[in-house]
């Protein structure tokens, strides 16, 4: 891309990363080979990511290989091919879910599923392992938590995962230094999470169940709200909004991505960013990225 495309891009954003930062990202894109097709790349290429979580991938490996050496290419990277570490851990049913992680570095060792391995969990969890600066292991976990929709089995399916993730977040902590949670965990948390709050009490995404558990993810399980830590007690920031309505540009939206870590790696968070795009029309997914710059120990 030349250097007169890029300054008529509108997908760009530009926000310098400090020396020794490490930068993580999330971002449900609702498809990745959409996602590309409406301008990821562009947005990708000027982020300066070091790990980058995916949801909602819905595409085989090859596939996203292809698309993501596509976004390398017309990035300019030197070499497109080992531009980015690609892991993905695909879903039993085609075109449904998927998680993925990209990173600059190659991980130390990848794992997927979690709970008993059900095939509606297929595509929702993956977990990549990171030598840090200091020799420390950083996890990654890219996650998808099922929709759900009350009264269904859909319901059932998501309170499930969220009971295996309670189980098992305590001993991811444990097996290594630093842990972070990255996805679209479609549920939001307390009233500053969804602007209409009082109209989805009843709905799937905030049940008074569903928040129960992030009480404990945040509680006993020892897990930070990166984000709610940085922004403050304040709306929002959201993260999602519904294609439908004027949604998007009342920001009438959810906050249901999150980047959840063990203390040890919260304490080193320096600045949070929702890239929400600027216009609807502009927008590649439904979702928008959120991204978090942690000083990495030496």
């Amino acid at each position: 891309m030349s250097a007169a495309e890029e300054a008529q891009s509108p997908h760009i954003i530009t926000d310098s990363k400090a020396a020794g930062a490490l930068r993580i990202g999330s971002v449900n894109v609702n498809g990745i080979r959409a996602a590309e097709r409406k301008g990821m790349g562009e947005w990708l290429a000027h982020r300066e990511i070091d790990i980058l979580a995916l949801q909602e991938v819905r595409a085989d490996p090859d596939t996203l290989t292809k698309v993501v050496r596509k976004m390398a290419e017309e990035a300019g990277e030197a070499d497109p091919e080992s531009a980015w570490h690609i892991h993905e851990h695909e879903a039993a049913q085609k075109g449904r879910a998927g998680v993925a992680i990209l990173s600059r570095h190659a991980p130390t060792a990848t794992r997927t599923g979690i709970g008993e391995g059900r095939p509606e969990d297929e595509g929702r969890w993956l977990e990549a392992d990171y030598e840090l600066a200091d020799g420390t292991t950083l996890t990654v976990v890219s996650v998808y938590v099922h929709s759900g929709e009350v009264g269904t089995e859909r319901q059932d399916h998501k309170m499930r995962f969220l009971q295996d993730m309670l189980e098992y977040l305590p001993r991811l902590a444990e097996r290594s230094d630093h842990v972070a949670v990255l996805g679209d965990l479609n549920v939001g948390h307390t009233e500053l999470d969804i602007k209409n709050w009082k109209g989805n009490r009843k709905n799937s995404g905030f049940l008074p169940e569903e928040r129960a558990f992030f009480d404990q993810f945040f509680g006993e399980a020892g897990y930070v709200d990166v984000a709610r830590r940085l922004a403050g007690e304040v709306e929002g920031p959201y993260t999602w909004w519904s294609y439908r309505g004027k949604a998007f540009d009342n920001d009438t939206g959810w906050r249901i991505d999150y980047q959840m870590t063990t203390p040890s790696l919260a304490d080193r968070a320096e600045k949070a960013a929702v890239d929400r795009a600027s216009d609807y029309s502009l927008r590649w997914s439904d979702h928008a990225p959120l991204i978090i710059d942690y000083k990495e120990p030496k």
